[in-house]
């Protein structure tokens, strides 16, 4: 709501990291006024002092936690130049914009919060034009490290793509396999090489 003053930007920046750090630990139910002020430090009164309401502060924290992996993708396409040559640096590249950067260290846990959140936005109506918004930021990227790795794609091929991942992963968490990102690997590494 507001944050006029740098103290207030300060604040406001550390619910919606607290925030975030919730999300990522428990998903979209773990973001409550109650445990972001207790996570920022700050007085219960200053949730809603800098968000008009929950939705606000969720939405807040869905964009910062996207736009920062977003931004952390284009960094990683700038360092990896050379690397991205090879099947396997796009592979995992592709693999940690889509499952989050903390699936790298396996387990089940990070990708299903992920997908938790992905599944469940649509039951929160004020996240749509944001995921929208943000989804097609994403597709762009991933065509953009396609492209400059020698394999461009045109929009069906990278849907096609992304389902191929998605599919892969959810069905290594129906089956309770303990590391959905190797499963994911398994199928879009000979789609890509």
């Amino acid at each position: 709501m507001t944050a006029a003053t740098p103290k207030g930007e300060r604040r406001r920046q550390a619910l919606v990291e607290a925030a975030v750090e919730l999300l990522s630990e428990g998903g979209l139910e773990a973001v409550r006024h109650r445990a972001v002020a207790e996570r920022a430090g700050l007085p219960l009164a200053s949730t809603t002092y800098y968000f008009t309401s929950l939705d606000d502060l969720v939405a807040a924290a869905v964009e910062h936690e996207a736009r920062a992996e977003l931004a952390t993708g284009r960094a990683r396409l700038d360092e990896l130049a050379d690397e991205l040559r090879t099947v396997d640096a796009v592979t995992e590249l592709l693999l940690d914009l889509l499952l989050g950067y903390d699936s790298r260290d396996g387990g089940t846990k990070p990708v299903l919060l992920r997908y938790e959140r992905l599944v469940g936005s649509p039951r929160r109506p004020y996240l749509a034009p944001l995921m929208r918004e943000l989804g097609g930021e994403l597709h762009e990227l991933l065509a953009e490290i396609l492209t400059r790795s020698g394999m461009p794609v045109g929009r069906e091929r990278l849907l096609e793509l992304i389902a191929l991942v998605d599919g892969a992963v959810v069905n290594a968490l129906i089956e309770s396999a303990p590391d959905p990102r190797a499963a994911a690997r398994r199928m879009l590494r000979p789609k890509l090489g």
